[in-house]
């Protein structure tokens, strides 16, 4: 048991990280910022925020991921909504919500994930990061949810659809103090985490 009597392994993480990289270069999860792969960087994240288990989505490159169980989306090149459905089914019957995070944003901090998670246990079946009260990512989707966010996951869009359909299930959750969600692209944008 955790604290307060919550399960371990109730919420999971789940970490995109299957795409090309076709602006950078090279696959995302490969690409290394402070001399850490951003796979195990997120997956990292995920772990240290307080998600277990954490499944790590691949597929341009695949990799093994520290503490992660990895799945291959063989359909990656279509967008990051069949790496969102690969990850949702690839979870455990125990796990009662997901933390869904992207591998390129690297800036973004533990606190993030444990504040979704706290909310979770509050009451809230829909979490989202935000930072100067606008949402992004992570995002927490509660596992009576999970049907409905593949369902309309499609091409190069993840929960983003679901959320937009229920507005009133989103909590934001700030998180300005917890990172930064810029993401990287292009080289430019990764040279620019560092100023």
């Amino acid at each position: 048991m955790t604290a307060g009597g919550r399960r371990h392994g109730e919420v999971a993480g789940v970490l995109l990280a299957a795409g090309g990289g076709s602006r950078l270069g090279t696959p995302k999860a490969i690409v290394e910022y402070r001399g850490e792969r951003l796979a195990d960087r997120g997956a990292r994240l995920l772990a240290e925020g307080g998600c277990h288990p954490v499944v790590v989505v691949l597929g341009a490159v695949l990799v093994p991921v520290r503490g992660a169980i990895t799945v291959c989306n063989p359909d990656w090149a279509t967008g990051m909504g069949s790496s969102l459905r690969a990850g949702l089914r690839a979870l455990p019957g125990s796990a009662r919500a997901a933390v869904i995070a992207l591998a390129d944003q690297p800036l973004i901090r533990p606190a993030a994930v444990a504040r979704l998670i706290a909310a979770f246990h509050t009451g809230a079946t829909v979490a989202v990061a935000a930072y100067g009260g606008v949402g992004r990512n992570p995002v927490l989707i509660a596992r009576e949810h999970f049907a409905e966010v593949a369902e309309l996951a499609e091409g190069d869009v993840g929960a983003r659809p679901f959320l937009r359909a229920h507005p009133e299930l989103v909590t934001l959750v700030p998180c300005d103090d917890a990172g930064d969600p810029a993401d990287v692209d292009t080289p430019e944008d990764l040279r620019s985490l560092d100023p």
